[in-house]
């Protein structure tokens, strides 16, 4: 397995603790939202790890919007108090990392496809 797909499952693992510990108010609206938002990043991910070269490109674009979606949806769960501040750090920096890693993948592929 790719090490985004794995760092990215080690997160979702963590969230997963933490979706337990959600308000009930906010656990089946945007716990549920989140919990969604990393089955559809890992999906992108682990689609694109056997897609071809020229098919990669369009699937991790989706895997970017998505994390930057996930930041946001957290950042609300943090401000509605339903994730407390040394969980919405720590889920934050590995958030942040898992978007680093999808970036540098993003521009290894842009490097690699010819301009149109």
């Amino acid at each position: 397995m790719l090490p985004v797909v794995e760092h990215t499952v080690a997160v979702y693992k963590l969230w997963q603790g933490y979706r337990n510990d959600f308000p009930k108010g906010s656990r089946y609206t945007l716990g549920d939202k989140i919990d969604a938002t990393f089955i559809q990043i890992l999906e992108c991910l682990f689609v694109a790890s056997y897609q071809s070269k020229q098919d990669k490109l369009p699937t991790i674009l989706i895997a970017v919007r998505k994390t930057d979606l996930l930041k946001f949806f957290l950042r609300i769960a943090w401000e509605l108090h339903a994730l407390d501040n040394k969980k919405y750090v720590l889920i934050s920096e590995k958030t942040d990392e898992l978007g680093r890693m999808i970036g540098g993948w993003k521009k290894g592929l842009e490097a690699k496809t010819p301009a149109r």
